[in-house]
């Protein structure tokens, strides 16, 4: 007897995909990760394709001048460069309960407000919990179409048939192709879908939002080609158990990957932090040993953010490093510069080093004042009150220079700090010097001004 379906073995985590099982995958290196789907000849050859299908000359392709539509809400625009395009395909993942749910309805209420048509697709509540939410954060949009609906043939008939300009699908991971005969959720479930609905989304020019389920790392559940097939993705920050997100951009064909949005979540809902910076200082700490406050720069958003280092003597043979929020190779990097070439005997004690706020920082500009704050704690000397750092620490115990100089030292004058301690490698690129402003060239001289 013929086969009549297809076997592969697909790896969950990047989606790699072969004919047999192997115990580690070739591209990511992850072991176990191969799960079993199968392929019927009828699916498999169906093709989903647009409509322009034949070979253009580029210079005879009109182009749109990529009119972006904005929503409203400020901070997820400014995470899209500047609002949705027609035909692009964002996915969101988050932590269960963090607020991609809350978030979405919100946005798709605004867009119906402003005349554009849309559809929320749930294929995890039923109608009366997404109208107690929406009535709840003041999204309760009489036009908004809600479509608590798992099977992708009926969501896609509608869509089809209706042509809305926004689609958001929650989750990915609930919604299943009849034509697979995997469970929702497999690997196969998951590349049958997406692939769909995104193709869909470009042959009708709608803008599709993806929500995703991520894993106890917090990466996206299921195999990671989900994010290799979108045109943006984005991952909400922050403890569900504090009031503070922050929607980060991993992804944008069309927009910088640098950027950040702001939210704090309260009764309504999510709100959006208009001046992000003052929720990440604490007045009550600022002045004590071990606490600095560094000039990160989010793509084109500078932030202030307090940094606490505890510096303590080892009690165990193997000294503690503990980080919250920064890159713990970062502060290997700072405390061996600090060692070899300060003279502090710091290696040897434990070290716990925490970015407030529930923040991360990528930013190589906090590395002067992760280094000034861990000194001060060692020292157990007070940092003076109103002073701000940034600058990256070299491994020569040099401070080189950082970008965004100006709009770092404009937001700390903003906020009236008044020492704001910069890389003197900066000093040429900052054209209107202010008053605040003091540079300098290496930890040396950084800490005999500060420390002394």
């Amino acid at each position: 007897m013929a086969k009549t379906d297809k076997t592969n073995f697909l790896c969950t985590e990047c989606g790699y995909d072969a004919p047999k099982w192997l115990g580690k995958c070739p591209s990511c290196g992850i072991w176990g990760s191969f799960k079993e789907f199968k392929v019927s000849k009828s699916s498999a050859r169906k093709k989903i394709s647009c409509d322009n299908n034949q070979p253009e000359v580029l210079k005879n392709i009109k182009s749109d001048d990529n009119i972006r539509t904005a929503s409203g809400i400020c901070e997820l625009d400014r995470v899209l460069g500047g609002g949705y395009l027609k035909g692009m395909t964002i996915l969101i993942g988050g932590d269960p309960g963090i607020g991609k749910s809350t978030l979405m309805l919100k946005y798709l209420a605004n867009m119906q407000k402003n005349g554009r048509k849309s559809i929320y697709v749930s294929g995890e509540e039923s109608p009366h919990q997404i109208k107690h939410r929406a009535e709840r954060i003041n999204a309760n949009e009489d036009m908004l179409y809600i479509f608590c609906e798992n099977n992708l043939k009926n969501i896609t008939d509608w869509v089809e048939k209706n042509i809305p300009e926004i689609v958001v699908i929650d989750s990915i991971q609930t919604i299943f192709n009849p034509d697979e005969e995997s469970s929702p959720g497999s690997a196969g479930q998951l590349r049958a879908v997406s692939s769909e609905l995104i193709m869909l989304a470009k042959k009708m020019n709608f803008c599709l939002f993806l929500i995703g389920h991520v894993t106890k790392d917090g990466f996206i559940a299921g195999p990671k080609m989900i994010e290799h097939m979108v045109d943006t993705v984005l991952y909400f920050e922050g403890d569900r158990y504090h009031r503070f997100r922050i929607l980060r951009t991993v992804k944008n064909r069309f927009g910088s990957t640098n950027e950040i949005g702001m939210f704090e979540m309260d009764n309504n809902g999510l709100v959006e932090v208009k001046n992000p910076s003052q929720y990440f200082l604490n007045e009550d700490t600022l002045g004590n040993s071990g606490t600095s406050i560094t000039a990160s720069l989010e793509g084109t958003r500078p932030l202030l953010i307090e940094i606490q280092a505890l510096v303590t003597d080892s009690n165990f043979g193997n000294p503690q490093r503990n980080c919250v929020g920064y890159d713990i190779k970062r502060l290997s990097k700072i405390l061996a510069v600090l060692d070899k070439k300060m003279g502090f005997h710091i290696s040897n004690q434990d070290i716990f080093l925490n970015i407030t706020g529930g923040g991360k920082l990528t930013d190589p500009g906090a590395d002067l004042s992760v280094a000034i704050a861990l000194i001060s704690s060692f020292k157990d000397i007070k940092i003076p009150l109103k002073s701000v750092f940034c600058g990256e620490v070299g491994l020569n115990g040099e401070i080189r220079a950082v970008s965004g100089i100006e709009m770092r030292i404009n937001e700390c004058v903003k906020l009236g700090f008044k020492y704001i301690y910069a890389p003197k490698a900066n000093y040429a690129d900052f054209k209107k010097i202010s008053k605040n402003g003091i540079f300098v060239s290496d930890l040396n001289e950084l800490v005999s001004l500060v420390l002394i």
